[in-house]
């Protein structure tokens, strides 16, 4: 049976109107406000007052989204530390052969710094170096995953400087996969560059799953034996709804601080640099970002819509469920909407699915409901 489709790529207030135009649904809208989202602002709260932190650089994000909901030097660019394993965690991630074993490369883990305990001639997988490097923040884990992927920690940089490229982080540049301080200057991010390689990075069930654990049970050697390894993010403990994400500190970068946070299914995504007191500035960003949000409902607006029904020599109504996301304001007003229904039925039962409307941010579907036959 065919299916009536509406094209996403127009703006919500046109698909709307298409819809009600196409499928025929008796009663014009009300131009002053036409097909506007509604929307209800999340409860108050005392966080709502603009947050003060220490952080040379910040920002918070939501994580659906990526617009910026709070942000203090953003833009600059600032040495990251250990928060450089984000990028040579995702990039590890995404090679293939994840669980094959391997020897390490005996120059690739002689770093300085934090470790993950690696020794020469010990065996390992690619999983294995990525909790080394997103929990206890192994630099010899970063070394012996880049020359894994790369054959070399320079070619490896690279690597990491051309998904910068793709992701257009245009004010990050690497030196090293680790994040250890260079004499030239030159390996460096922003607080939103990190941001917006954190929130691809979260997209990897794999790296969701890394980050987020307090301790995790692995296994290396030679020969290989099971070990624990502990998180270095004390967030994860003291912030509710904490799900990551990585730790750094240099003399040079100071302490910087990425996370991320999920509640009342919304999520947001922290950024700090070179902030003394990190721990504290990220809770309370979250306090406040979180009552930035406003519910946005989610509505099929395809009410009373008629479906011929051949068998019944009769029409059927159409109605859709509800849903709602939370958004900050300026994300609300680009969602689309698509709606996909059945010009006619044989036959129809009640609640048989008849449609769907598919909601899109930016182009990504963040939500979708069932049109069904009312009972």
């Amino acid at each position: 049976m065919s299916i009536l489709s509406l094209s996403f790529s127009l703006p919500l207030s046109v698909i709307t109107a298409a819809v009600m135009s196409a499928v025929g649904v008796l009663g014009a809208p009300d131009r002053a406000g036409q097909n506007e989202m509604p929307s209800v602002r999340t409860e108050g709260s005392v966080s709502s007052q603009l947050p003060e932190v220490s952080a040379r650089g910040c920002v918070l994000i939501d994580a659906l989204s990526g617009d910026i909901i709070f942000g203090q030097n953003e833009r600059e660019r600032l040495p990251m530390a250990s928060t450089t394993k984000i990028m040579s965690a995702y990039l590890a991630l995404m090679q293939d052969g994840l669980d094959e074993p391997f020897t390490v490369d005996s120059d690739a883990i002689r770093v300085e710094g934090s470790s993950m305990g690696l020794t020469e001639n010990d065996t390992v997988t690619l999983r294995t170096l990525v909790y080394g490097m997103l929990l206890p923040s192994g630099n010899d884990a970063a070394g012996a995953a880049a020359v894994r992927i790369s054959g070399t920690v320079q070619n490896f940089v690279q690597l990491m400087n051309d998904c910068a490229d793709e992701l257009a982080l245009e004010d990050t540049h690497f030196v090293t996969p680790s994040g250890l301080d260079d004499d030239t200057d030159e390996h460096y991010s922003t607080a939103l560059d990190m941001a917006r390689l954190t929130r691809q990075a979260m997209r990897l069930d794999a790296f969701r799953e890394i980050c987020s654990s307090k301790t995790a049970q692995v296994e290396f050697g030679a020969p290989p034996y099971k070990r624990w390894l502990t998180n270095t993010n004390r967030l994860l403990g003291m912030c509710e709804g904490c799900i990551g994400v990585k730790t750094g500190f240099t003399d040079k970068a100071g302490r910087c601080l990425v996370s991320a946070c999920k509640r009342g299914g919304a999520e947001l995504i922290c950024v700090t640099l070179n902030d003394k007191d990190d721990w504290a500035d990220h809770a309370k960003l979250y306090d406040y970002g979180f009552s930035q949000l406003t519910r946005t409902p989610l509505t099929p607006e395809l009410s009373g819509y008629k479906i011929p029904c051949a068998e019944e020599g009769r029409s059927v109504t159409a109605v859709g469920g509800e849903d709602e996301l939370l958004l900050p304001e300026s994300a609300r007003k680009r969602i689309e909407r698509v709606t996909l229904i059945k010009p006619f039925l044989y036959s129809a039962e009640k609640n048989e699915k008849v449609g769907e409307t598919r909601f899109y941010l930016d182009g990504e579907e963040v939500g979708r409901l069932d049109i069904v036959v009312q009972g």
